[in-house]
Formats: structure tokens, sequence, C-alpha cells
């Protein structure tokens, strides 16, 4: 028997599998949720039924048996894309059990993927102090030997244009003095752009076409600035861009100031980063939002609609989007938004546990 969920949203793109239900509350769905009850959905699908078993038990020609057939499997494949989960909001009680969430994601993807020499996972990777907790464990399960990076290929967010690539505020020596160094990834296969290419513009381009040579992105793994903004994908952002080159907003000058000791005159004012449109083209994006700083950016993304002026809610369209948070960054959301998706723990829990081990392969 075809059990259908009874919270949905219809969504033509949704690619997830069916055994995850549908994670957006009712209260905040779209208005172009489906107005037709469920019941009513399922009647073209069983009258399709219905002609297969005419057709078989009445003798009917071998043609129209195959277009029945192909008719209930249409059927299934609409079912598939309506009732599949647009996103998920993966709440922990504080900052570390995010992190560790987040880690423990990472992992069991890759090794449910069996990368080989000849078959990468490519891994998206922003910078930040969000994400800082979430390498410090993806290091101590490299260190305990659960998890290699060796057949890993990652492609970086973005970096700031005209700082020297050793600076100690450069994205290339963030990736590297807290990530990279402390784990098996071959540099070659560690992408970040260069913000003092020659040509920035054939830099960016370069970029784009290294990521599709990879054979896209698997997972991409991105934080947010308190004004919604993805990697440097500013407020007003086309939801559609690639990667280029991007003024930064003051907003976000005066957020990174404290990385440069304060002075603004010292932080940059231009940055490389990879487009809303390159996320989105992701297999899979984790989105990870903490702090009560973020709250009111975590309800833009979640309880209202699609907005340029807020990028990281275009992630509501995407098939297979994870944001996780903690309580202090849940501050903003409504009573039952917040409930809503905290009852479903028990099934996101499941994604990381048990953690997997390269041991056990």
């Amino acid at each position: 028997m075809l059990t259908l969920p009874q919270e949905s949203v219809c969504s033509p793109s949704a690619a997830q599998p069916l055994d995850v239900p549908m994670l957006r509350p009712p209260e905040a769905a779209s208005p172009r949720a489906c107005a037709e009850p469920p019941a009513a959905r399922r009647r073209p699908l069983l009258a399709r039924c219905f002609r297969i078993a005419s057709a078989r038990r009445g003798g009917g020609s071998a043609a129209a048996f195959r277009s029945a057939v192909l008719g209930v499997c249409r059927g299934f494949i609409l079912l598939y894309k309506l009732f599949a989960a647009i996103m998920r909001l993966v709440i922990l009680e504080d900052y570390d059990q995010a992190s560790e969430w987040a880690a423990k994601y990472i992992c069991n993807r890759i090794i449910q993927f069996k990368p080989t020499q000849g078959r990468y996972f490519t891994l998206g990777l922003p910078t930040g102090s969000t994400p800082l907790g979430c390498y410090k464990k993806l290091i101590e399960y490299h260190k305990n030997g659960d998890l290699s990076f060796k057949y890993v290929k990652t492609f970086n967010m973005d970096e700031y244009v005209g700082l020297p690539r050793n600076h100690p505020e450069s994205y290339h020596s963030y990736m590297w003095n807290n990530f990279f160094k402390h784990i098996d990834i071959d540099p070659n296969n560690a992408h970040i752009l260069d913000g003092n290419a020659p040509d920035l513009q054939v830099e960016c381009d370069a970029f784009e076409k290294k990521i599709e040579e990879a054979g896209g992105i698997d997972l991409f793994v991105g934080g947010i600035g308190p004004d919604g903004h993805i990697a440097f994908n500013e407020p007003g952002s086309s939801l559609s861009s690639r990667t280029r080159l991007k003024t930064l907003a003051m907003d976000t000058i005066l957020a990174n100031a404290k990385y440069f000791d304060g002075d603004l005159s010292k932080v940059p004012t231009m940055a490389l980063t990879v487009g809303v449109g390159t996320v989105m083209d992701a297999r899979e994006v984790m989105i990870l939002i903490t702090g009560a700083h973020k709250a009111f950016a975590l309800y833009k993304a979640i309880e209202e609609g699609v907005n340029h002026m807020w990028t990281v809610s275009a992630f509501q369209q995407h098939p297979r989007t994870i944001f996780v948070c903690d309580e202090d960054a849940t501050l903003e959301l409504r009573v039952k938004t917040v409930k809503y998706f905290k009852g479903l723990m028990h099934v996101h829990n499941k994604l990381v546990d048990p953690l997997y081990s390269m041991k056990e392969n």
C-alpha cells in the first residue's frame, strides 16, 4: 500500500528519498502549496492501477498494457517529486553540539559515498568563526582513524582580493592552519580562489570550470552573516549568480574588522566569491547558523519567502538543504516552528547515529 505524507508542499524540483518526511511546517508553507487535498491527488494513480488490472483481466493488448504501466510509473515519479522533503532544520542546544552534529553528518556522507582514486567526494567549504568547531571534530575523526580525506576534493567559497596568500587573515591561511594541515588531503585537491590573480574574471571562470570537471559539488557546507549573506553574496545579489568579483557591504566589513585588530582601513573591501547559483548547483547543501546575532537571518531563511536581499533564503528552493543551528539562533522563529522541527530530531539524528568509521570498511 502506498502511504502518502499528510503534511506536504508541492515541489517539482525536489529530489529527496520518500523515506524522509516533509519537514516544512504547515504554517510556513509557500503560497504556491497545493490547494488540492492528498486524497484528490491519489485518484489519477489509482485509476491507472485499475486500468492495468482491467487490461490483464480482460486480455487487453500488449500496447495497452505497456501504456498503463508507463502511466503508473509516471504517477510514482510525480508522487516522488510532490512529497520529497524540501528542507530540514536541525536545532541543537548549543554551538558545540551543532558543530559536532555537522561534523558527524559530513563524516557519514563521505564514508557512505565510498570515495576511491577514480571517484572523489567533492566538498564545498566555508571560512569564518562558525565552522571552526566542525573542523576540529573532523580533525579528531581523522586522527582517530575514522575518516580519511585522501579521496576528497574541496572547493572553498571565497577569498579576499589583494590580501597576500600568506597573510594570517587570508582564507588560504585560515584553511591550512585550521583544517588542511591536520588531515591527509592532497594539496592539489584543495581549491581556493586566488585573490591576487592577474585577471580576476579569468580566475573566477576557471574556478567554475574546475568544479564542473570534478563532477560538481556533492555537499556544499556554508555559513551566513547577520544580514543573511552566504559566501560573499551580499544583500541584493542575484540568486542565479556564479563565481565573480564582489564589493563587500559595510556590514560585512564591520563584522570582519575583528580579524584585523578592529581597524577598518585594514579590512579588504572586495572579494572573489562563488555565486548563489554555484552553491545551488550542489547536490546537497548544509548551512551552519549559530548565535543570537544571526537569529533574524535564520527567521528570514525559514519563515519568509525567497528574497535576494537575504540570499540564504534561496535555499528554500534547493531539493536537499539542511540548516544546522543552535538554540540562540532560533530566537526570532515562531514557537510553533521550533516545536515542529524539534519534534523531528529523532529523524534527523538517524543521519548521524551511528557515526560510521572507515575502520569498518
